[in-house]
């Protein structure tokens, strides 16, 4: 272990660590619109510029490697000062009606310019707006929005190694595109939405959850993707007020897909609110269908099993387990046919 001193705190850090890493360890904010763990280091938005004992300049914290014994200042006027100009620079070349936008709340960009007291930008864009993209059946681009960091191209190229997005063209011109600068619809996209994920603004956007509720009025709830055994682990945005689920990410951080999903995974969440699922067991009786509890529907079920497996045996009993179940479920559902049944006629719908 390092031993550095931060704002005057000595703290730890661990070998290869950079300055913005082990600040985020130790709670100190450093602003970083470029920067992602799962897209490495860039160091191209310069917004995380600290001060360092020693150094010349300012050094940009996110690719820059600790030192036993090294001092950093974050929070020093020169160091707000760079801030600022480059958050002002951000917002003045873009059109950032945060009060319109999905993200509000939510977006790196308006939390930078929070904590640095800047409510509007001191020049106007002198360029005419940029048309949405809406070709996309899951995702909407506003180039007006993108501050060009960069994260979606590495996270499409590197992360997920699909290579669908670049930046394209140069100065003011500079974009991303898609493929060799079609609608995104149009590309060769695959809609796992990590880009959207990966988004710092509101460039990128779900268009399913436009409207669908603000950061703050959505409660983040843990759970496991029920599209296919893998496991992967995703956080459901649930407005409570209109008890439905607004939007759904990926876990950052966690086995087995660190934020990582599918377009079924991430877009697929629309049955648990849709009007044809079932809500309570029922149980046929004399021809037509009786809503019951749980518990009755459950014994029900277990009284027949026993009277069939009694006059038939066992193998007279089968059970196909769910694809869209997980690893578990499907291992309970054969062992409860083989244990509790005793009989080995289970499959899996995902064999076929």
């Amino acid at each position: 272990m390092l031993t550095i001193k931060l704002n005057g705190r000595t703290v730890e850090a661990g070998e290869g660590q950079t300055i913005l890493e082990t600040a985020r360890t130790h709670g100190v904010y450093i602003p970083s619109l470029c920067f992602h763990p799962k897209t490495g280091r860039s160091a191209s938005c310069r917004i995380c510029a600290v001060e360092v004992e020693g150094a010349r300049g300012l050094v940009m914290s996110c690719n820059t490697p600790v030192w036993n014994g090294m001092v950093v200042r974050t929070e020093t006027e020169p160091v707000l000062q760079a801030r600022r100009a480059i958050v002002d620079l951000l917002l003045s070349e873009g059109i950032h009606d945060c009060l319109s936008c999905e993200m509000c709340g939510a977006c790196e960009l308006q939390e930078a310019a929070y904590r640095l007291g800047i409510e509007k930008p001191s020049e106007r864009r002198a360029l005419p707006p940029a048309p949405q993209d809406l070709s996309h059946p899951m995702i909407v681009r506003n180039p007006d929005r993108c501050i060009l960091c960069g994260r979606c191209v590495r996270a499409c190229g590197d992360v997920v190694v699909n290579g669908v997005l670049d930046v394209a063209f140069r100065g003011y011109r500079s974009t991303i595109v898609a493929d060799l600068d079609v609608p995104l619809g149009r590309s060769s996209c695959v809609g796992c939405g990590e880009c959207v994920q990966l988004c710092p603004t509101g460039a990128l956007i779900e268009k399913k959850a436009v409207g669908g509720g603000r950061a703050w009025d959505c409660e983040r709830v843990r759970t496991t993707c029920p599209y296919c055994g893998v496991g992967c682990q995703v956080n459901l945005h649930v407005d409570r007020a209109r008890n439905r689920v607004a939007r759904v990410t990926g876990a950052q951080g966690v086995p087995p897909n660190d934020g990582m999903l599918c377009v079924k995974g991430r877009f697929g969440y629309d049955f648990p609110a849709s009007p044809l699922r079932l809500a309570r067991p029922l149980i046929r009786r004399d021809g037509r269908h009786e809503t019951v509890s749980w518990e009755e529907a459950l014994d029900y079920t277990a009284a027949h099993l026993l009277r069939i497996r009694t006059a038939h045996g066992p193998d007279s009993i089968s059970a196909i387990s769910s694809s869209r179940d997980n690893n578990e479920n499907s291992y309970a559902a054969q062992k409860f046919m083989r244990a509790a049944i005793g009989t080995n006629n289970i499959d899996n719908c995902a064999r076929t």
